[in-house]
C-alpha cells in the first residue's frame, strides 16, 4: 500500500487538499459538540514500522530549513512593534505570566518546550481533570468550544491565532518548521495508535493542512490522516500553498477556538 500511495503526483493530491478544504462547510453552529467535518482521505498508506516520508530531497535537506529561519526572522521583526501591547493586555486582566510554557514532543518523540501567549487563567492545565467531562474532541485530544478557563483576552488571541506567535522561536531554534503537523503534548501520544505515532517522523510546524482544512470542526481520526498525507507528499510547491492559505484561515476563524 505504501509504494502505491507514494507514486501519487504531486499535482494529484494539491487537488486532494482543495478537496479537503471544500468540504469543510459547517459554520457556525456550535452545540454540546462541536460541529465536524468530514473529511475524503484515504486509510494511512502505512502503519507500520519504517518512516512515512517520501523520498529525500535537496528541499526537505537544506531549503526547508533555510525557509524556516527566514520566515520566523521575518514575522518576529514583523510583529516585535505589537508584542509588547499583547504582553500588556495580559500581563493587566489576569494573574500569572505572560507566555505559557509546556512540554512538547517533536520529531522521533523527542521533547522541547513550546511557546505561546498565555490565553488561560494560570494553572489551566493542571484543571484539565476537574472538567474532563465537557471535552468536546474526539480521541486523545482535549477541546472545549467555550472552554471556562480561556480569558476574555485569550480569547481573542486564540480566536486571531496571535497567541501562536511565540512559536516562531521555536521554528527559529529548531524545534518547529513553519509547516508541519501541530506538536502533541506527551499525555496525547500515549494513548496514540500506531500509526497515529507516524506524525512524529517530521518536526512539528506552526500551520499545516489541518489549519487550512476546518481545524477544530474535523474529526480527531481525519486530523491525523491530513497529517500522515503531509509527510508522504511534503515538497516546497506543498508547504507554499499551505502558508498562503493559511492567512485566509486564520481571518476566516474557521474552527478556531
Amino acid at each position: 500500500m505504501y509504494k502505491s500511495a507514494q507514486r501519487d503526483t504531486q499535482s494529484g493530491f494539491l487537488q486532494t487538499v482543495k478537496g479537503a478544504d471544500a468540504t469543510a462547510t459547517l459554520k457556525g453552529s456550535r452545540p454540546r459538540s462541536a460541529a465536524r467535518v468530514k473529511v475524503d482521505l484515504p486509510p494511512p498508506a502505512a502503519v507500520g514500522a519504517g518512516t512515512l516520508a517520501s523520498e529525500d530531497t535537496f528541499y526537505k535537506r537544506h531549503g526547508k530549513r533555510t525557509i524556516d529561519v527566514l520566515g520566523s526572522v521575518v514575522g518576529l521583526l514583523l510583529f516585535v512593534p505589537f508584542l509588547p501591547f499583547v504582553a500588556l493586555a495580559i500581563k493587566l486582566t489576569t494573574p500569572g505570566p505572560i507566555l505559557y510554557r509546556s512540554i512538547r514532543l517533536g520529531k522521533g518523540g523527542r521533547p522541547f518546550v513550546f511557546y505561546k501567549f498565555r490565553s488561560m487563567v494560570d494553572g489551566a492545565h493542571e484543571s484539565r481533570n476537574f472538567i474532563q467531562h465537557l471535552n468536546e474532541a474526539e480521541g486523545p485530544v482535549f477541546k472545549i468550544a467555550n472552554d471556562p478557563r480561556v480569558t476574555r483576552v485569550g480569547r481573542f488571541l486564540r480566536r486571531t491565532s496571535i497567541d501562536e506567535l511565540p512559536q516562531l522561536l521555536n521554528v527559529l531554534r529548531g524545534d518547529m518548521s513553519l509547516v508541519g503537523p501541530r506538536p502533541p503534548i506527551p499525555e496525547e501520544v500515549e494513548k496514540y495508535e500506531p500509526w497515529q505515532k507516524r506524525r512524529l517522523d517530521v518536526k512539528p510546524g506552526i500551520t499545516c493542512l489541518w489549519q487550512i482544512s476546518g481545524r477544530s470542526k474535523l474529526g480527531f481520526n481525519e486530523w491525523m490522516r491530513l497529517d500522515i498525507q503531509y509527510i508522504q507528499h511534503q515538497s516546497f510547491l506543498l508547504d507554499q500553498k499551505i502558508l498562503l492559505r493559511t492567512l485566509p484561515a486564520v481571518i476566516s476563524r474557521d474552527g478556531a477556538y
